[in-house]
């Protein structure tokens, strides 16, 4: 692979200025001059050109191809809707640009199998772009499950759920939309980290669309990874929990657990050392009782720092923060011009994709709509 030079501000192109190329990648991108400098960005709605031209002093192209063939970048991100992130990371790694890709990064694993092959054939980075694995509540989860003082992980429950009616393309299973594919590569990525490597997970999925308003994609999905060696990890997407259903997270291990979310954790754990010695009751029962003891518990928290937290970014579903974005940016720069390792790799992409798959596949929902044009919407 290729390499740019070391310490070079890499220029960036941005395909899409929507909610995504626009409010995460553009937004931290134009702070981090020293690293990156936007130099041109695609959008097909003509105001957002004249913003990008306005805002940014960058060269704006109605259409991704165009801007592909004008060149004169390093890096293409590739922020279109989602039918386009496999055709435009292929055609943007087979014209020599290393490419940062949107979630989800594909919908089979045979398709992401060819972005991978593209990119090796080219001698360029394919770059997964998944900034909730970099949150700083996360980092702070698996410290504390790593530190071993929870015991062995049983089970992870986690909730990504709210209550919200949605009308716009991704509700649409044309457009690859629905909770599974939009919200669910967060979720499932954080899932896989927390079962482990030690095996490949089982998926059990059920998959609903109860959407009042038209649309055909998901809007319920509750998705089970299990194993033989590795923790229960339960995912919940939904947009009908009219009241949270706790915490984000709850951790459960054999000697104590863990609950919280973006803001604020909480765990506590008994102390085996200071724990009574218990042995096995030879009789049936003593006293008519069932076994109790009194454990040594002890119980610490922690909470996002308040400039974190003054600088969120809030989404339907989710909360996430902008120094995510940040550090993904920083680690794929190191990644381009010193050659360190990316913190979140395509294999690790891979396995989130398989199990996409295979919840799609246990899910097939009758489809609605053949396609969508632009301008007009869903067509039968």
């Amino acid at each position: 692979m290729k390499r740019s030079k070391n310490g070079s501000v890499l220029r960036v192109a941005i395909a899409g200025q929507g909610r995504s190329g626009y409010g995460i990648h553009a937004n931290v991108l134009r702070r981090e001059t020293k690293l990156f400098r936007i130099v041109a960005v695609a959008d097909m709605l003509s105001e957002r050109r004249e913003e990008a031209e306005r805002e940014l002093g960058v060269k704006a192209y109605p259409d991704w191809q165009d801007m592909l063939q004008a060149g004169g970048f390093d890096l293409f991100v590739n922020a279109l809707p989602t039918p386009l992130h496999v055709p435009a990371t292929v055609a943007a790694l087979k014209a020599g640009y290393h490419v940062i890709c949107e979630k989800p990064m594909a919908p089979t694993v045979k398709q992401f199998d060819r972005m991978v092959a593209t990119a090796r054939r080219a001698r360029r980075l394919l770059l997964p772009f998944q900034n909730n694995r970099l949150q700083p509540f996360f980092f702070k989860m698996q410290d504390v499950i790593r530190s071993g003082v929870l015991g062995d992980i049983v089970h992870v429950r986690s909730s990504w759920g709210g209550f919200s009616r949605r009308w716009d393309w991704q509700t649409f299973q044309c457009n690859l939309g629905g909770t599974l594919m939009n919200t669910g590569p967060h979720a499932i990525d954080q899932a896989l980290q927390l079962f482990g490597e030690r095996e490949e997970p089982r998926v059990f999925c059920k998959l609903e669309c109860r959407n009042e308003l038209g649309g055909d994609a998901d809007d319920f999905c509750t998705l089970t990874l299990h194993g033989k060696q590795s923790p229960t990890v339960e995912v919940n997407l939904s947009a009908y929990q009219a009241y949270p259903q706790g915490e984000m997270y709850h951790v459960s291990g054999t000697r104590g657990g863990m609950t919280g979310g973006a803001r604020q954790l909480v765990w506590r754990y008994y102390d085996v050392r200071k724990a009574p010695r218990q042995s096995i009751w030879p009789a049936w029962s003593e006293d008519r009782a069932y076994p109790r003891e009194t454990l040594p518990w002890v119980e610490k928290q922690w909470s996002v720092d308040a400039a974190t937290d003054a600088g969120c970014r809030s989404g339907y579903t989710l909360r996430s923060y902008a120094c995510g974005v940040t550090l993904c940016y920083h680690n794929i720069h190191d990644a381009l011009c010193k050659g360190k390792e990316l913190l979140v790799t395509p294999a690790q992409v891979r396995r989130q994709i398989a199990v996409i798959e295979a919840s799609r596949r246990q899910n097939p929902l009758p489809v609605k709509w053949r396609k969508w044009v632009p301008g007009h919407g869903p067509v039968r």
